[in-house]
């Protein structure tokens, strides 16, 4: 299992001094230098972690896709080009597609949350009642068709611009906005008052 080193971390660095410090560490992976390597998990497992948990609310499915993300980085160092935006958009395609292949794969299978009936203490109540709600819009997000659920999560999860989810799902930045705004139309239908609290109105 692919661990991440404990520690302060790296200082801030520019863009540009970012990727010329990950142009060098590809080069390095690509001469079979395992510690260069871990430099790149380092930096990059949280990223795809939290693309993989987003689009597939399994840890240990997460976990596996982050593995076999970064196994392809080794394997296929020699042969990338780095583009502005260095690992992080190949990283990001190669870990969305794994979730999107496990998605398929599992389609038909339907899982039942069920919450225990149990009386909650007061100081309670606020904490069950956000959990709730996060359960909620995770239920509705994992009811979008595959690439209307890969679009939100890293358009409003992730931060990524429309352009980035396009370069990552292989589409035009006009698709990109078409799933976007499917995928909210979806999402308002199913949460309905929730919506409101989730985003506000100007937005929608």
């Amino acid at each position: 299992m692919l661990a991440q080193k404990s520690g302060s971390g790296p200082l801030a660095q520019s863009g540009t001094e970012e990727n010329g410090e990950e142009t060098g560490l590809l080069a390095r992976v690509a001469a079979g230098e395992e510690e260069a390597f871990r430099g790149l998990v380092d930096r990059h497992l949280p990223t795809v972690l939290a693309i993989a948990r987003r689009m597939l609310r399994d840890d240990a499915e997460a976990e596996d896709v982050a593995q076999e993300t970064m196994l392809r980085l080794w394997r296929n160092a020699a042969g990338l080009e780095l583009g502005p935006n260095g690992l992080r958009p190949w990283l990001r395609r190669v870990a969305s597609n794994l979730c999107i292949d496990r998605v398929r794969s599992r389609r038909n299978i339907q899982v039942v949350q069920e919450v225990p009936e149990e009386s909650a203490p007061p100081t309670q109540v606020r904490y069950l009642s956000e959990r709730e709600l996060g359960a909620r819009v995770d239920a509705a997000l994992q009811a979008l068709p595959e690439r209307q659920r890969l679009a939100i999560t890293l358009f409003h999860y992730e931060g990524m611009s429309q352009i980035e989810v396009g370069d990552v799902l292989g589409i035009s930045d006009e698709a990109v906005e078409s799933l976007l705004a499917r995928a909210r139309r979806a999402l308002k239908a199913a949460l309905k008052e929730e919506w409101r609290a989730l985003i506000p109105e100007s937005a929608t």
